[in-house]
């Protein structure tokens, strides 16, 4: 029996995967340039948008790399202690450190080197084993999922603006949602995270979709394309679908429905919809009379000033919820969110 080539786990690349060419070419070519024009990117989107597939992705080609390593970082440890930590545990770059009389026993790493200068900072441990690194003409990526505005991450971010200033060999890809790299990017002192480059996650192309789906369940054009649709090229509605179809195979779409809503609200909405203000939910639940609301009806309909819609407008955009793009009017982007705010409506009228 083949098995479900559709994964509704979050963070793992699943089998049955649509690329995103553009972004992971843009970040892997800036990169391997003799001249980067940039030695961070930042990965944003809407939860389920599939930024850490992406970043999974490109750690992966860096691995195939010829003198490249690749870290991947817990944001909610200390992150230098982690970074040297896991650049010792390479069992091939452990000799180079011994070689250079690295001495981080201290930090638990190692045993105690003979003639050795006992390194009791921790940034300091990391500069001469990127000093080390840069010898033997390696590079480093490093790469940290899901980052917040926390004391953790600020730390290890200002101590990487000094590794960059000190034009050492490393690389940095940091996902998190538009929120989160927003307040982290705005940090007064980490004035390098505010001109990186931030990808923000669009939708998956839908002809890749239809064209996926037609191949994996040998259906019609006209039947993948309508899945497609129902995807609205949300990366884990997708996988979703995809997954429900396949253990349903002979269900039309429509029945699909209960299931597909309700793994997109257990994995995905709910969580959303917690993090969103009353305000915010408001502006939404109002949206939900029609698939396309005019600005000057919802202006209406929630009794707010046109500065004060604009403020929410504008924060429901940046987090991937709200399409602006007709002027006068808004729309919902992610698939079949309308339907899970008016059960939100009902519930709470």
């Amino acid at each position: 029996m083949i098995n479900n080539p559709f994964n509704i786990s979050f963070g793992k690349k699943p089998h049955q995967y649509i690329s995103r060419f553009l972004s992971s070419h843009k970040i892997k070519d800036t990169f391997l340039s003799d001249y980067p024009s940039t030695q961070v990117y930042l990965l944003t989107g809407i939860r389920g948008s599939g930024k850490t597939v992406l970043m999974t992705e490109i750690m992966n080609d860096f691995r195939e790399e010829k003198d490249w390593i690749v870290v991947e970082l817990n944001p909610e440890t200390d992150l230098l202690e982690d970074l040297a930590a896991k650049l010792y545990n390479i069992s091939s770059l452990r000799n180079i450190f011994l070689k250079a009389k690295i001495d981080l026993s201290v930090f638990g790493l190692g045993v105690n080197i003979e003639k050795g200068k006992q390194i009791t900072n921790i940034e300091a441990a990391i500069e001469r084993m990127l000093k080390e690194l840069k010898k033997k003409k390696k590079k480093l990526l490093i790469a940290v999922d899901e980052v917040t505005n926390q004391k953790n991450v600020k730390v290890f971010a200002s101590a990487f603006q000094i590794f960059i200033r000190q034009e050492y060999d490393l690389f940095l890809i940091m996902t998190g949602l538009y929120e989160n790299i927003f307040e982290l990017q705005n940090e007064k002192t980490l004035t390098f995270l505010y001109r990186a480059p931030k990808i923000v996650l669009d939708p998956l192309n839908a002809h890749a979709i239809t064209l996926s789906y037609k191949e994996i369940f040998n259906i019609s054009e006209e039947e993948a394309a309508a899945m497609s649709k129902a995807t609205n090229g949300f990366a884990f509605a997708y996988q979703a679908l995809g997954y429900i179809k396949w253990e349903h195979k002979t269900f039309p779409l429509e029945k699909l429905y209960p299931e597909y809503d309700q793994y997109l609200a257990e994995f995905v909405y709910d969580k959303i919809w917690m993090e969103l203000s009353p305000k915010d939910k408001q502006v939404i639940k109002a949206m939900t009379d029609s698939e396309v609301t005019k600005v000057c009806d919802l202006l209406e309909k929630t009794g707010m000033s046109s500065s004060l819609f604009s403020s929410y407008r504008d924060r429901l955009s940046k987090k991937g919820l709200i399409n602006t793009q007709i002027y006068g009017h808004l729309s919902l982007v992610l698939p079949r969110f309308r339907e899970y705010a008016l059960r939100k409506k009902a519930q709470e009228e």
